[in-house]
């Protein structure tokens, strides 16, 4: 385990939340949307709306608020878009962070203090939408928290470098017009290196490049323990 790793584990023993801290952490459920579950099988969750609907029957069955899950996660919710193919058509289906499916609008909290690094609106289809970037250091280890799928208005007042304290509402989710064409959540990635990426940074990976990703991104419940 690296050093980084470390340092996250360390920050709390307790669930950190990162959606609104009005929602309990006992009303979060896991959810699969991978390739391995069957019940997909016949589900068309390319459709941001038949993704909502097989959402909110997880959401009722667990009486929960936010389901959760995705990282290293293969998926077919990416393969109606040509932009997640790479050269050679080797697909990008591999999910480098954690998502966090709830309502729209609902407040995006920062987990550790952190101060803006960038932030775009990446609105090309299958892209986050409007998008932050956080820069971190802890014990002199710096890393980055990326959070996409955020509302417009999120984006409103913004600058590079504006500081913000744990447990501060950071943006809110968008809607799936919004947020290019999914069901409204969060995306939310830990990075080591941002490498020239600005208010961006690739979300999904194949399975020839994971190696790296899955090194340089790692598994966010680290930090949050959820």
């Amino acid at each position: 385990m690296g050093n980084l790793e470390s340092q996250l584990i360390n920050i709390s023993q307790l669930s950190i939340s990162i959606l609104d801290n009005t929602i309990p952490i006992h009303k979060y459920t896991a959810i699969d949307l991978s390739v391995a579950n069957d019940e997909l099988l016949n589900i068309d969750i390319t459709d941001p709306y038949t993704c909502q609907n097989y959402i909110d029957d997880i959401l009722r069955g667990n009486n929960a608020q936010v389901a959760y899950g995705g990282y290293l996660e293969k998926r077919n919710l990416y393969q109606n878009n040509a932009n997640f193919l790479e050269q050679g058509d080797t697909p990008r289906n591999i999910h480098l962070g954690i998502d966090f499916w709830t309502k729209a609008g609902t407040k995006v909290v920062t987990p550790i203090n952190g101060k803006v690094h960038s932030f775009a609106n990446n609105n090309f289809s299958g892209d986050y939408g409007p998008t932050i970037i956080l820069s971190h250091s802890i014990a002199g280890i710096s890393f980055h928290t990326l959070y996409g799928h955020l509302s417009l208005e999120t984006l409103e007042n913004l600058y590079i470098g504006k500081e913000y304290d744990q447990g501060e509402v950071l943006a809110t989710l968008g809607t799936p017009d919004i947020n290019v064409n999914y069901a409204p959540h969060l995306h939310f990635q830990i990075i080591k290196d941002m490498g020239k990426y600005e208010g961006d940074f690739p979300g999904v990976s194949t399975s020839k490049e994971l190696e790296y990703y899955s090194k340089n991104c790692p598994n966010p419940q680290i930090l949050l323990k959820i």
